[in-house]
């Protein structure tokens, strides 16, 4: 993935403008985040931007990391830092972050936990066991539901944020499903070797049984994210279908045979925009 990001700066430069950067946020997120792109437009006007900018955020990171940029590391280390309550360089994320905490009680825990599956990637980390691979789903995606229930709000907070953790992770084991084959040519592997050993290699026209298992997983997870949907204050339609649309490509990928030839899986948008629509007016 990579996008070309307003935010990606020297870091020391003075922020943008709240306009300025709301404006690089919707676009960044019509460009890299199309899905997400197609939800965000049911979200009530008062927390719409707020959710723009707080994905310019994560994706910036995220964006950083997967280019290898030289920046990279210090760019998360500054959140880092900021999550931390530490002295760090006020680049852009943490000049976004800071107004965002002044509107909303962000939980500063996650985005540390966020930043810690950053490290993972720059380490280029492999993963041992099933555990593992949750494990570094909840810090890179499950910490983005944590943080988003925060600037949507939550009725029930002990249900609706692991719901929304829950959520986040189905997203990111949907996204390495997706990305199987990406992932491969970079020599990246982020299916548990557990799995690999019972299986054999991920190769297209031999991974039926792998994904079919890897697909339940994700599915439960799906399962208990979707469920919590209800408890969210404001925006639990857009998040219903976000989750429904993202979750259709584990279908597409069962739809075409699990991966015969190498590629990545991709939902029409017609289909997308059906399933999105029907999750969204059930929620």
């Amino acid at each position: 993935m990579s996008t070309a990001s307003g935010l990606r700066r020297a870091k020391g430069a003075a922020a943008l403008p709240r306009r300025a950067a709301v404006a690089e946020a919707r676009a960044t997120t019509r460009h890299a985040g199309r899905t997400f792109a197609l939800a965000c437009r049911l979200l009530p006007r008062a927390v719409r931007d707020d959710v723009y900018l707080l994905y310019l955020v994560f994706r910036t990171l995220d964006d950083l990391v997967d280019d290898g940029h030289p920046d990279a590391a210090e760019r998360v280390e500054a959140v880092a830092a900021w999550a931390q309550r530490r002295p760090g360089e006020a680049t852009h994320e943490v000049a976004v972050l800071d107004a965002l905490a002044a509107r909303h009680p962000l939980p500063r825990s996650a985005l540390a936990e966020f930043c810690t599956g950053m490290r993972q990637d720059l380490a280029r980390a492999t993963f041992a066991t099933e555990a593992d691979v949750d494990e570094y789903c909840f810090r890179v995606a499950g910490t983005v539901g944590v943080v988003m229930t925060a600037v949507l709000g939550a009725r029930d907070v002990g249900r609706a944020v692991p719901a929304a953790a829950a959520l986040g992770m189905a997203m990111q084991r949907t996204n390495i499903l997706r990305d199987i084959d990406e992932d491969a040519a970079d020599g990246r592997l982020y299916i548990a070797q557990e799995a690999v050993n019972r299986h054999g290699p991920p190769h297209p026209g031999r991974r039926a049984a792998l994904l079919r298992e890897q697909i339940a997983y994700a599915d439960e997870l799906y399962d208990h994210g979707l469920a919590g949907v209800v408890e969210l204050r404001r925006g639990g339609r857009a998040i219903a279908a976000a989750g429904a649309m993202y979750r259709e490509i584990l279908r597409e990928i069962e739809r075409g045979g699990y991966g015969p030839e190498p590629g990545r899986t991709v939902v029409p948008r017609t289909r997308k925009l059906a399933v999105g629509g029907r999750a969204a007016w059930r929620g």
